[in-house]
């Protein structure tokens, strides 16, 4: 029995799932997170294993302090004491180029993840703090960094490369990197087991961050964020694909500055800069009261998360099944029955009562559909806890 502890830092929040691992069985324990990092009003919690939560108020003025209250949670009641987690594995946005698979951590991985921060400002920086607060607690336990980039590693050169002067590219490392790669990579794999490892699947992992990944015998060819998770399809916040002129165009018009004009791009466009709803349970209530500006807006929505498929379907050569995960694509059966009617003409028929499942695994198409669609929950951490075993054995 392995005790494998999952770390995902963000600018201001420390989620932790911990593992039970026996073999291919992975149980967990505890779960929770710190919240509201370096600002007033911040916690921690935990929910243990028979649905029991606690909350503590405390402060948190860095990351390091959030990984030690994190560890005082789980020796009260979870851990008797640190020395029982026998390895960590790290949820990491930004590999670059560098990462090609999740790896384990040393001094030089480290250097190499801190230097790839200008590509993702707000994490990659939080995840080295985690990682030199585990060292410095837990000098003798492995610890494993899993990018988000990786998956996508496998992209051809005409599908991440962008038609910039050459210095851009080689220098700047300016191209097409993804995100979500954890996830796309999971439930690929788990439909896979359905349809066949030689097969031609889209994966769409839709919540408040999206993306859209064309993935052929299990392996990225193409996906929706770019060089940033800015690039791609209309998200709750962000505003997808624009005419790269458009910021430009705002700053030279507005007298906006570019962290500004960066902010409205990031945490006022998408549904939210369209409609004023930035949660997506409150975007789907106000379309179902008929509300005009959401019905448009949902217009926008689900045709940019359609037209991507369709490219896919080009990029793969045809394709055997689209998947649908994450917070709005595993419980939103509205969004999947909009996106998969545009489909239609392509012979896509919905199995309308299968649809309406939440949060399970299950096939959502009818048995006459020429290609089928799946819901499949994501479990990134369970992935990344996967990877953490294999690497430190």
């Amino acid at each position: 029995m392995k005790k494998i502890l999952v770390l995902n830092a963000g600018s201001s929040t420390l989620k932790y799932q911990l593992f039970n691992v026996d073999g291919d069985k992975y149980d967990v324990v505890a779960k929770g997170n710190a919240e509201r990092i370096g600002r007033d009003a911040s916690f921690v919690g935990i929910k243990y294993a028979d649905g029991s939560k606690k909350e503590v108020n405390v402060d948190l003025p860095n990351h390091n302090a959030a990984f030690n209250e994190v560890m005082k949670l789980l020796m009260d009641g979870v851990i008797a004491d640190l020395s029982e987690i026998d390895a960590i594995g790290h949820r990491i946005v930004q590999g670059g180029s560098i990462f090609k698979e999740s790896t384990l951590i040393n001094d030089k991985v480290i250097e190499d993840i801190a230097e790839l921060s200008t590509l993702a400002p707000l994490h990659n920086p939080a995840a080295v703090l985690v990682i030199k607060a585990v060292k410095a607690e837990l000098p003798n336990v492995a610890q494993v960094a899993v990018f988000d980039t990786a998956f996508h590693q496998t992209m051809p050169y005409e599908a991440y490369t962008y038609a910039l002067p050459e210095e851009q590219i080689s220098k700047y490392k300016i191209r097409r990197y993804g995100a979500h790669g954890t996830s796309h990579k999971f439930v690929a794999e788990e439909a896979a087991k359905i349809i066949g490892k030689n097969s031609k699947i889209i994966t769409c992992h839709i919540g408040s961050g999206a993306s859209i990944t064309a993935v052929k015998d299990g392996k990225c060819i193409d996906t929706s964020m770019g060089m940033t998770p800015l690039a791609g399809i209309v998200m709750d916040t962000r505003c997808g694909d624009i005419d790269p002129y458009i910021p430009l165009y705002i700053m030279k018009t507005q007298n906006l500055s570019v962290d500004e004009v960066n902010d409205m791009l990031n945490k006022k466009s998408g549904k939210a800069g369209l409609t004023g709803y930035s949660d997506s349970r409150d975007f789907e209530a106000a379309y179902l009261k008929g509300e005009q500006k959401v019905i448009d807006a949902m217009n926008v929505y689900t045709y940019s998360i359609a037209k991507y498929i369709g490219s896919y379907m080009v990029a793969l050569g045809g394709v055997d099944a689209i998947i649908f995960t994450a917070g709005v694509g595993e419980n939103s059966s509205l969004v999947r029955k909009l996106v998969l009617e545009r489909l239609h003409y392509l012979g896509v028929e919905i199995d309308d009562e299968k649809n309406k499942q939440r949060g399970e695994f299950v096939e959502i198409t009818k048995p006459t559909s020429k290609i089928r669609a799946f819901v499949v929950p994501t479990n990134e951490e369970l992935a990344i806890a996967q990877d953490t075993v294999r690497l430190s054995k």
